[in-house]
């Protein structure tokens, strides 16, 4: 039987996920589970990381029993994206977690950040990482496990445990405890881990005293990274990549080329701009992180990250209870009041890129007697809108050149009012592909790679055009004087304001 189909595996910040393509990329079955989040303390996030292995093992029984028991002899290779910092502790033996997983979006460690700052080594930081001394990133998670889990350092330097972002934790389990690997796409967003070189940096690791034998291996984004436990889903599958979710989006929306950029907006909202070769670390606010790295070849990214983008919409809902399915966004949004200044700032765990703010709060702003759920809920969807064109103002300040258009995925593009007022705050093209789960699709690209199914033309030639484009509706003038007022309610939102 041929081997034609290939298994993403998309684990994110607020659901699991299991995919299954055929050669084609096209999906054909799809299992998901929602995954809780615990906020312990404000600025606080965590999960529980033996949850995320159960649901991503029941996710992948669910897609391959929809082949009527056949479809597992059919995948060629397993492609595992995921949330990129989220970082899990576990013992080697038993392979249990110390401590529960610090999520991405974790603010314990803004003073351990500032004391690092104030000793004057964000500069160097930031040259050899690209990243910015900033508790969004795992390598000072990494730090606040050894020093506040029992006995972690000492064992830790001891050689009895490992640690990784999800990726690395999922494959640990997957191969029976056999590979502790990761890929540059995640190893570059550790703040241990030098760009140029392609490896754990010494010194990094002694500033943040973090011991070498903790990490995992830096294998390439495709590689032979072992194989499932026969016992899991009834034979041996081969996995073929490991990719973190932003860079995998880059890739299954086609940005294969210098200069194409996209944005996911999920949990949070990620643009991307593939940027080749090229290395760039000039930004002070953006960020400079790898892309992938595939036959031999390392390409690199120049990436802006907010924080809250969908997990907006969640607080309105589950929060506020302002509606019951998101799906009800999109007429509220149309029925709020146009004048209405109402801007909701979704500073929940801080602030990310331009602000760089770990301490600044969400805060809803304009509120009038006449404000009602409506005005409230479009305020939330405008959020990502005026976070994305506050990135590109940023890599324009920078003399970054900006793409013609904008490439979008992620689940608020199912809402064409935000699709629409995007083109307009933006004023540019916004293109949204017929397949909205882009993130999935870059890791079944990937491991069709590393599968031999096709090449990387190949590859290209199976992403489809956009099926959506969205042109400005709003005169520029117009769309510029609603984003000065998003600009002040920033300003009255940050922690030193």
């Amino acid at each position: 039987m041929d081997r034609d189909l290939l298994l993403a595996i998309d684990q994110g910040t607020t659901s699991s996920r299991a995919i299954l393509f055929d050669a084609e990329l096209q999906p054909k079955a799809v299992a998901q589970r929602e995954l809780p989040q615990s906020f312990p303390q404000p600025g606080w996030v965590e999960h529980d990381p033996h949850r995320i292995l159960e649901d991503t093992l029941a996710c992948c029984r669910e897609v391959l029993a929809s082949g009527k028991g056949i479809a597992e002899q059919r995948v060629a290779q397993i492609g595992i994206t995921n949330q990129r910092e989220t970082v899990v502790l576990w013992d080697r033996a038993s392979g249990n977690a110390l401590h529960p997983a610090l999520v991405w979006q974790d603010r314990r460690t803004a003073d351990l950040c500032k004391e690092l700052r104030e000793a004057g080594i964000e500069e160097e930081v930031r040259r050899r990482t690209g990243l910015l001394l900033d508790p969004y990133f795992s390598g000072t998670k990494i730090r606040w496990l050894l020093d506040h889990v029992e006995g972690a350092r000492a064992r830790a330097e001891a050689g009895e445990l490992a640690v990784g972002t999800i990726d690395t934790w999922l494959l640990w389990h997957l191969t029976g405890g056999k590979v502790h690997a990761t890929d540059p796409s995640h190893a570059s967003r550790t703040l241990l881990f030098d760009l140029n070189r392609g490896t754990w940096d010494s010194w990094l690791c002694e500033q943040l005293q973090i011991p070498r034998n903790l990490l995992p291996e830096v294998r390439a984004t495709c590689d032979a990274f072992g194989t499932t436990q026969a016992d899991l889903f009834g034979q041996e599958i081969p996995i073929g990549c490991l990719i973190g979710d932003q860079q995998a989006a880059t890739l299954g929306q086609g940005c294969f080329t210098p200069g194409t950029m996209k944005c996911t907006f999920g949990t949070g909202a990620f643009a991307m701009q593939n940027t080749g070769e090229r290395c760039l670390v000039e930004s002070r606010r953006l960020l400079t992180t790898v892309l992938w790295k595939h036959q031999g070849t390392t390409h690199y990214a120049l990436e802006g990250s907010i924080f809250s983008a969908g997990s907006a919409m969640q607080w309105l809902r589950d929060g506020l209870q302002l509606f019951e399915d998101v799906s009800e966004t999109e007429a509220l949004a149309r029925a709020a009041d146009p004048d209405a200044a109402v801007f909701l700032v979704p500073a929940f765990t801080g602030l990310g890129a331009p602000w760089w703010d770990p301490h600044a709060r969400a805060s809803l702003l304009g509120i009038t007697r006449g404000t009602g759920k409506a005005e409230i809920v479009r305020a939330g969807i405008e959020a990502s809108v005026f976070q994305t064109r506050d990135l590109l103002e940023t890599a324009k300040d920078d003399g970054t050149p900006l793409p013609e258009t904008l490439r979008v995925d992620g689940g608020l593009c199912h809402n064409r009012w935000f699709l629409q007022t995007l083109a307009d705050i933006l004023q540019m093209p916004i293109q949204r592909p017929a397949y909205v789960e882009t993130t999935a699709a870059g890791a079944a690209l990937g491991a069709g790679l590393q599968s031999g199914l096709f090449d990387l033309e190949g590859a290209i030639s199976r992403i489809a055009p956009a099926a959506e484009t969205y042109t400005p509706a709003l005169p520029a003038q117009a769309a510029d004087a609603r984003y000065g007022l998003w600009r002040e309610a920033v300003s009255r939102t940050l922690s030193g304001a």
